[in-house]
């Protein structure tokens, strides 16, 4: 036994060091098992917290660790991996066992030595299996993960009416597979770092790299690189917000959400770069801009003319949940400004309660009844929204808290929210509508005017990574604003947007 030891420290010394990563100067793994007990039991709570096992055993007549993680890792594989080892009796001549175990033994597709207890520790605490041999200097890393993971079923915001039923979970690997399956160009990279110094969350970024521009690939990694933050427990948002720092106090979102592959697959054939984060079901898209937002992948599951209808009646709906309200307040306060054929616009009895008062405290309970709705069980929901409907809404009308106009138009109002594709930017109209009634109520026309007028320049000031938020509104780009305003048939849609600075403009050759 010593005599083994000894031919394997020796072989370590001469050999292992090209083989592996990184060198194990400051960092090395102990060469005694019992050693390495006394550090893992330090370093991670070994014998501690019952979700981590070290499985000890004798291989080849040298003592041998086998530390996992319960929940993360496959067990099945990692019996399969033990009854292996248990039929190999010995090694040849010249190799260590870390070699032999590595390349004759171990039938398995990711198998890679480390030297570093580090980086160890880090691999097996993302669900791999670490293999550590008596004597050894250098320790192998099984990729044998095993997450907990959902089915990929449609994601509720983003449902069609024809098409695929998959959707993004919170396995990063079964994400990018997902998109690669739609996406069979060598062409296409997903690349991972890590974020986080107690999470260390792995995030993925990707792209086509003959299509993506490499400024802002390389713009993107040195900024998720730069981040310093303890963790990302809430995935994709938290690194949003370490990524924009100086636009993280706006209401509109400036990276555009998707759960469903083939919107992530098409948005990366435009030219964009998306990012995954583990555990999240969520992929970020960059640059995206105001009419990202506004865009479904329903449009694009009909014929060309019925796709640009419905993508002009949700246009309409995003405006009337913008400015209705406003506008109709507007007119009942100042009736001088109907024209004739609006007459009929107005209560022909007014509540006791100012209408603004009326408008702020529906928008409230709107709000309410959305969360209660979120946090209410399935089977209590349908009672929770006749309680809403009949108990509160009619009984409201009826005792003169609400007038009818006031419940119509914001009904209206927050169909148009409902219609918005992008949950995210629906939140933020609607803050844009209670501020556009706030000072209508204040200053009337001018007000109206001016609150317009200061929205729009600040949506015209935004920035998605150093891409305008209101292209190509501002700055006009003719092209663009066509393929926003129309669904162009498949062959006629041949050109890539500008705004993503695109190493190939041309979609296919016509």
């Amino acid at each position: 036994m010593e005599k083994l030891i000894e031919r394997m420290r020796k072989h370590n010394a001469e050999d292992n060091k090209s083989e592996c990563p990184k060198a194990a100067n400051s960092d090395p793994i102990p060469v005694s098992i019992d050693e390495l007990k006394d550090v893992l039991g330090e370093r991670i709570g070994f014998k501690t917290s019952y979700d981590i096992n070290l499985r000890e055993m004798v291989f080849c007549g040298a003592k041998t660790a086998i530390l996992c993680l319960n929940g993360l890792s496959n067990d099945e594989l990692i019996t399969l991996m033990i009854e292996r080892f248990s039929y190999t009796s010995e090694i040849p001549e010249g190799m260590s066992l870390t070699d032999a175990f590595s390349k004759l033994i171990i039938p398995h597709i990711q198998v890679q030595p480390f030297r570093t207890l580090t980086e160890i520790i880090g691999a097996v605490f993302t669900g791999s299996t670490a293999v550590f041999f008596e004597g050894e200097e250098t320790a192998l890393m099984v990729d044998m993960k095993n997450y907990p993971s959902r089915s990929t079923e449609e994601p509720d915001l983003e449902r069609v009416v024809r098409g695929s039923r998959d959707g993004f979970v919170e396995s990063l690997v079964v994400n990018t597979s997902l998109v690669r399956r739609r996406i069979r160009d060598p062409k296409l990279r997903f690349e991972t770092t890590k974020v986080g110094l107690r999470t260390s969350t792995d995030v993925c970024i990707g792209y086509i790299k003959d299509i993506a521009d490499p400024t802002l690939v390389k713009a993107i990694h040195n900024r998720i690189n730069n981040i310093t933050i303890d963790g990302l427990p809430l995935a994709e948002k938290q690194l949003e917000e370490a990524m924009i720092e100086k636009s993280s106090w706006s209401p509109y979102p400036l990276v555009r959400y998707s759960e469903r592959p083939d919107v992530v697959a098409a948005h990366l054939l435009e030219g964009h770069i998306t990012i995954f984060v583990d555990t999240s079901p969520s992929v970020m898209v960059f640059p995206a801009t105001f009419f990202h937002h506004l865009q479904h992948a329903e449009e694009s599951r009909e014929a060309p003319v019925v796709g640009t209808y419905l993508r002009w009646v949700r246009f309409i709906g995003v405006m009337v949940s913008i400015f209705l309200l406003p506008l109709w307040y507007l007119l009942v306060v100042h009736p001088e400004l109907k024209p004739p054929f609006l007459d009929f616009i107005g209560p022909k009895k007014m509540s006791e309660i100012p209408v603004l008062v009326q408008f702020l405290f529906a928008e409230l309970g709107i709000d309410l009844m959305r969360m209660a709705s979120v946090h209410t069980p399935s089977p209590l929901a349908t009672a929770m929204g006749l309680v809403a409907a009949i108990l509160i809404g009619d009984i409201a009308v009826k005792t003169g808290l609400f007038i009818n106009e006031v419940i119509l138009y914001l009904a209206v109002a927050v169909l148009g929210t409902f219609a918005t594709p992008s949950y995210e930017l629906g939140l933020a109209n609607r803050l844009v509508r209670l501020a556009l009634l706030i000072v209508t109520s204040i200053f009337g026309v001018s007000g109206f005017v001016v609150g317009t007028t200061l929205w729009l320049i600040y949506l015209v000031r935004l920035r998605s990574y150093n891409s305008p938020y209101m292209w190509p509104f501002i700055p006009f780009n003719f092209n663009g604003m066509m393929a926003i305003l129309i669904r162009w048939p498949v062959k006629k849609d041949n050109k890539r947007p500008s705004l993503v600075k695109p190493l190939d403009h041309t979609k296919q050759n016509n």
